[in-house]
C-alpha cells in the first residue's frame, strides 16, 4: 500500500526517534517534525488503521511493514541529502530539500540511481 508524502514522513521520523531515543511518544513526533499533537493524532490514527504502526500506552511503534518504509525512506534521505552536500549544498538545506526528493522517484529509479553513484 502505497502512503502519502506526509505518511512516509511521520514512519520515518518514527524511526529516527526509536534510533535516538528508543520509546516515542507522539509529542515527541510533534517536536521532531514541527506539527501540532492534533496533526500527529490524526496521522497516527490513519498510520495505525493502515497496520503500518500500533499504539501501545502512548508507545508509538513501527509494525514490520512500517519499519519496512521507514527504512526505505531513511535510506533515500540519507543518499541525496549526502549526494548535496558533496555537490557543495549546505548540510541544513541538504537535508530540506532531500526530504522532498526522496518521495518522486520509484524504487526502480532510485536503485539505478544508486547503483549508478556507487
Amino acid at each position: 500500500m502505497r502512503l502519502r508524502e506526509s505518511g512516509e514522513d511521520y514512519l520515518e521520523a518514527i524511526l529516527v526517534l526509536q534510533q535516538e531515543r528508543g520509546a516515542v511518544r507522539a509529542i515527541d513526533i510533534a517536536e521532531h517534525l514541527g506539527v501540532t499533537k492534533a496533526s500527529v493524532s490524526k496521522a497516527l490514527s490513519t498510520l495505525e488503521g493502515k497496520g503500518f504502526i500500533e499504539v501501545v500506552k502512548r508507545d508509538v511503534r513501527l509494525t514490520e511493514a512500517g519499519a519496512q518504509v521507514a527504512h526505505e525512506i531513511l535510506e533515500r534521505h540519507v543518499f541525496f541529502r549526502d549526494l548535496l552536500i558533496a555537490a557543495g549544498v549546505e548540510p541544513e538545506l541538504a537535508a530540506e530539500e532531500a526530504c522532498h526528493m526522496e518521495h518522486c522517484l520509484s524504487e526502480d529509479s532510485f536503485q539505478k540511481l544508486k547503483a549508478h553513484m556507487a
